[in-house]
């Protein structure tokens, strides 16, 4: 059985859209991709909110 090349992803999630005045909570999902996180967090937290999503070393890749 292979494994699977996790990656942590990181979110802050909006609860109340994007008029909230609160600050978001942040979060930590394992995920192969962007794609397969976003599906994780939308599963969870519902569809609808907003939140910001990001993997460190994705981000720091040269495009």
């Amino acid at each position: 059985m292979t494994e699977k090349n996790l990656k942590e992803y990181r979110a802050i999630i909006q609860i109340g859209g994007h008029a909230q005045t609160e600050p978001g909570f942040r979060v930590t999902v394992m995920a192969t991709d962007g794609e397969e996180a976003y599906m994780m967090l939308e599963e969870k937290h519902g569809k609808g909110t907003v939140f910001d999503l990001h993997n460190e070393e994705e981000a720091n890749t040269i495009r």
